[in-house]
């Protein structure tokens, strides 16, 4: 029997081939890895050249004619020191200069500005928007000059002695709620925009009433029309216009700050309830109202969730101006009430959040009370209480 024929270097040739394969492997990986080292370090260097390039750029000259624009001026001793949005504004700190020229008082504009354009305010939903009237009686059934000429009724006078129960209370308002939407009615009428904010801070810039600083309730700070801006972070934004690749123009445009309306959704009331005894009823008074606000910082971020007031504003004052105007009927526009008369007939939801009673150490519900459902329970029960002294007067 004849033996196969046996090939003693077979398996020598294919392990050579195995090995052949693999250097080319390995050979083609240190190929590539090489060209990305490369690659790299000229991005790094590319880079670094243009970082070298930027720090290197000379600081764009300013125009001669800087000390003549009013949103570029300090408020010292000069012809803008009566602007509202300038005065007194920290921002506005002129910078560091070693010239003695017209613009040593001048802040530092924006880098690469060459060119300064005013741009006009927005139509509608800002908070300091321009009232347009109206040059043809848009309502044939209304009576401009009888709800010009409105005035509030004057409260009844209550003796010291016969107020023998008093109560105050601050309570807050959602708009959001169904019942309060009136509040934040967003339409344009001849006395300015409907909704109960924008009311109140035309009445404030016109000087019909006097704001008050929010941190104490008791009227005892006014503020001006430059702090009064200051409370809603007004003032004036310096925005570089860029064309259409994106890149900056050199043209900066200066706008006001428009604050929105509805960014204000809630509003603080302090109110006292008093029993007359020589009237024999439960009388109601508004002492003030103060809008509330979320507390933004420079760069537009928000501080907590909670909302602050932001000015408060003496109610007896701003009467005159509730008086004047309408609140929106949704059902029939035809019967409107005065803002005047919804808060004297209390036609709005509201929830208690803080009292005099039983409060020794002067705290809202929720410096004390952590679960929000509980806060309500807590201003229901004040609500019982006040209710029920008046009923239990009486004997049936």
């Amino acid at each position: 029997m004849e033996l196969p024929h046996y090939r003693p270097f077979h398996s020598i040739y294919i392990k050579f081939l195995i090995m052949k394969k693999t250097s080319i492997q390995i050979f083609v990986w240190i190929v590539a890895v090489t060209v990305l080292m490369f690659e790299s370090n000229a991005a790094l260097a590319q880079a670094k050249k243009r970082t070298a390039k930027r720090n290197t750029t000379p600081p764009t000259q300013q125009p001669a004619n800087n000390a003549a624009n009013p949103y570029l001026q300090n408020n010292n001793s000069n012809t803008n020191s009566n602007n509202p949005y300038l005065s007194g504004n920290p921002n506005n700190a002129p910078a560091a200069n070693s010239n003695t020229n017209a613009n040593a008082n001048t802040p530092k504009p924006q880098n690469g500005c060459r060119e300064y354009v005013n741009m006009p305010s927005s139509s509608e939903g800002g908070l300091f928007d321009t009232v347009k009237v109206s040059l043809r009686p848009d309502d044939p059934t209304r009576n401009y000059e009888m709800v010009r000429d409105k005035t509030p009724l004057a409260y009844d006078f209550i003796r010291e002695d016969d107020a023998v129960f008093k109560e105050r209370v601050w309570s807050e308002i959602d708009i959001r709620e169904k019942m309060n939407q009136v509040f934040g009615y967003a339409s344009n009428e001849d006395n300015g925009n409907q909704r109960l904010i924008s009311i109140i801070v035309q009445a404030v810039m016109n000087g019909d009433v006097t704001a008050f600083d929010a941190n104490d309730d008791r009227f005892t700070t006014p503020l001006s029309k430059a702090d009064f801006m200051k409370t809603f972070g007004g003032g004036i934004d310096t925005i570089q216009r860029r064309n259409i690749d994106g890149q900056p123009t050199g043209v900066c445009e200066i706008r006001q700050r428009q604050i929105v309306a509805d960014s204000i959704y809630k509003f603080r009331i302090k109110e006292d309830y008093i029993f007359d005894k020589e009237a024999s009823r439960l009388v109601r008074r508004i002492i003030g109202i103060a809008p509330m606000m979320k507390r933004y910082l420079s760069d537009g971020t928000t501080v907590g969730n909670d909302l602050y007031p932001l000015f408060w504003v003496y109610y007896p004052d701003i009467r005159a101006t509730f008086a004047k105007v309408q609140v929106y009927n949704p059902k029939n526009n035809g019967a409107r009430m005065s803002w005047d008369d919804l808060f004297e007939s209390h036609m709005y939801s509201s929830y208690i959040v803080k009292t005099t009673m039983d409060n020794f150490k002067n705290q809202y519900f929720k410096d004390y009370i952590k679960d929000p459902l509980f806060r309500l329970l807590a201003g229901e029960k004040v609500k019982e209480k006040i209710f029920n002294y008046e009923q239990d007067l009486w004997a049936y």
